[in-house]
């Protein structure tokens, strides 16, 4: 039997159709369900199981330092910025003194005088003392009256009060000096230790009171995970143990850390249990805190 020929419309069809269906054909036997199932082999090995905990923390210091001042001024000059290292006993800033100065060297003045009384009264006394014992020589030999003996015993008696008054006021005004310089010393903004500034909360010609934060100081190796982990998978946690830390500004780079401590409270609202892990190496740069 003899098939008639095809037309060119049907040859076209033909010429489009059988390469789309072998192309069908392949993906069915490549990546389809009769594709070949791909077989991994891998080597049984036995070794004991480490169970894992997951939480999520935040960053926070263990000794962070808050510097302003002890009474309320203006702030003269701030010697760092935010970032800057400092070292141990750094003059990292001032305040204005205003009249404290004055005030120091009129102390001092009194100071100056209280000394003066005290000469004067230690002067009166050792004449009061001396006149004392020379008429009780004269009343053993009566040369003179039982009176005068005794008024000179009530001159010398006064002459000690006074002396005991001018060594009282002479140690307070050293004590207020003494306090003014201390005062003095406090306007300027000290580091207590070798710290990383983070915080520069005012800037020079501010007017502040007494215990307001200028500076905030971050010790660099007491930086820690404030963690929080579910109470019901918290179970075995324990301090000693290593733990990984993911931070969110360093991408999936994890890195190592242990298990400080287990906080004794809980949080009873969110029904987490908290702890504390340290880096073994703290980052560089300092991861911020709050992250």
């Amino acid at each position: 039997m003899k098939l008639p020929p095809l037309s060119p419309a049907k040859l076209k069809v033909l010429v489009v159709l059988l390469p789309l269906g072998a192309l069908l054909l392949w993906v069915a036997l490549r990546t389809g369900p009769m594709a070949p199932i791909p077989v991994t082999e891998v080597q049984v090995r036995q070794q004991a199981l480490t169970p894992q905990l997951f939480g999520l923390g935040m960053v926070q210091a263990r000794q962070l330092h808050t510097l302003g001042p002890t009474v309320a001024g203006r702030v003269q000059t701030l010697r760092v910025d935010v970032g800057d290292s400092v070292q141990a006993g750094q003059v990292l800033g001032s305040m204005d003194p205003v009249d404290l100065d004055a005030r120091i060297r009129a102390l001092e003045a009194a100071q100056a005088r209280a000394q003066a009384s005290v000469q004067e009264a230690q002067t009166r006394q050792h004449f009061a003392a001396a006149q004392l014992q020379r008429y009780a020589q004269l009343a053993q030999a009566q040369a003179t009256s039982a009176e005068s003996l005794h008024l000179k015993r009530q001159e010398r008696d006064v002459a000690q009060a006074a002396l005991a008054a001018a060594h009282q006021e002479l140690q307070r005004t050293r004590a207020e000096v003494a306090a003014l310089r201390t005062q003095r010393q406090h306007l300027q903004l000290i580091a207590p230790q070798a710290a990383i500034v983070t915080a520069r909360a005012v800037e020079p010609g501010s007017t502040v009171v007494a215990g307001q934060t200028v500076l905030e100081l971050v010790v660099p190796s007491s930086v820690w995970i404030h963690l929080r982990l579910d109470q019901s998978a918290a179970v075995g946690l324990a301090a000693g143990l290593p733990a990984s830390i993911r931070l969110r500004s360093r991408g999936d780079a994890p890195l190592p850390g242990r298990v400080v401590r287990v906080e004794p409270h809980a949080d009873s609202v969110t029904e987490e249990l908290l702890a504390k892990v340290a880096f073994t190496e703290v980052p560089t740069p300092l991861p911020p805190m709050g992250e």
